[in-house]
């Protein structure tokens, strides 16, 4: 072996030496992190029906998209696709480019998000607060093309919404689905009638989805959507080239267009929900435990509601899963203002009341 090769040798020997050591960071991380509570509610008007809620604003960076930044981290990683040193990108509304701005600190890695302008200012706050950049893009639909202008100039970009629902083991390994019915396990009703998610990159629905079939469960899957989102407009015909036929100020959901990580097939209901009512549902989910979630939680809530009102005319019994997806404080500024809400015609009031009548009496009504 000449000179040459022994320097190739030594330098192919440290980048794997790197590698390693940044999966046994993220290893020792995932080990330091207990699982995240499964909250039950009894609610008045559903005897017979469990509802549990998984607390996934727990999680150290504060929302769901703590497990899918790992898994994105640990992907690029075992693919030879990110090195030490090299700049990480990703675009994101805001929870997934918290979690990798963690992580990015973590392994000693810079880090830029590219979020649409409009996300909220607390979200932009916290990636800066660790050490990332943000990029902020005034068209929503573009901030994946300016991501791989990132990456055409050396960064890592992990690609949330192109490998969300690959970059996850849903067979196992601690996924979201294997923890929910481990933690039903001793529960009145430990297979739950439905789960409900919703669908930002795909991921988690996809997860979900194919957990269950590989169980064999009876247990289905619904996916919450902002009114008119593209998950919503493509379900019924499993159409890959649908798009949103309206926006929606609920973050981290309701994408613009079909993602490649949507997974229709695996999902067996689609909730749709209106802006309003998800920001009512988000309310209530203060008042029903104490602290404040997100929209997308106030969208799972409603769907719950629902799909309970109809198994309650029906005489059915069970349990019903869903998910709290990131902490309200983030919130604070737009969907807890009521200025902000006012500023763009969004009452809340009447989807209020008709969720409180929902609650009592088991009764679907619209606002």
């Amino acid at each position: 072996m000449n000179d040459a090769d022994t320097r190739l040798r030594s330098a192919s020997d440290a980048a794997r030496a790197w590698v390693h050591e940044a999966i046994e960071r993220l290893a020792r991380e995932a080990a330091r992190s207990a699982d995240t509570h499964l909250l039950a509610l009894a609610l008045p008007g559903f005897p017979g029906i469990d509802f549990y809620f998984k607390d996934e604003a727990a999680h150290p960076t504060g929302s769901l998209k703590h497990r899918l930044a790992r898994s994105l981290y640990l992907y690029a990683l075992c693919n030879g696709r990110l090195r030490e040193g090299q700049d990480v990108v990703d675009a994101s509304s805001g929870s997934t480019a918290i979690a990798e701005a963690w992580f990015a600190r973590l392994l000693g890695l810079r880090f830029t998000a590219v979020m649409p302008a409009c996300t909220a200012p607390a979200k932009i706050r916290a990636v800066e607060a660790l050490g990332g950049t943000c990029d902020l893009v005034e068209d929503p639909p573009s901030v994946q093309a300016r991501a791989r202008v990132h990456a055409a100039y050396g960064a890592c970009h992990l690609d949330q919404f192109g490998l969300a629902e690959r970059a996850t083991d849903w067979r196992g390994n601690n996924n979201i689905a294997e923890s929910i019915l481990g933690q039903l396990a001793r529960e009145p009703h430990p297979a739950p009638a439905w789960i409900v998610c919703g669908a930002g990159t795909g991921g988690t629905s996809a997860t979900i989805g194919r957990y269950l079939r590989y169980r064999r469960l009876a247990t289905r899957l619904c996916v919450a959507e902002p009114a008119g989102g593209a998950f919503a407009r493509g379900w019924p015909g499993r159409d890959p080239d649908a798009r949103a036929s309206s926006p929606t100020v609920i973050e981290g959901i309701g994408r613009p267009r079909v993602e490649p990580g949507f997974l229709f097939d695996v999902v067996d209901e689609v909730a749709e929900v209106t802006d309003a009512a998800s920001i009512a549902a988000m309310q209530w989910l203060e008042a029903l435990f104490g602290r404040r979630y997100g929209g997308s939680s106030g969208t799972n809530l409603v769907a719950c509601l629902q799909l309970a009102c109809a198994m309650r005319a029906r005489g059915e019994r069970g349990s019903i899963v869903s998910l709290l997806c990131d902490r309200g404080d983030r919130y604070a500024e737009t969907l807890f203002d009521a200025e902000w809400l006012a500023a763009r015609a969004i009452d809340p009031r009447p989807w209020h009341a008709a969720l409180r009548a929902c609650i009592e009496d088991g009764r679907w009504r619209k606002a």
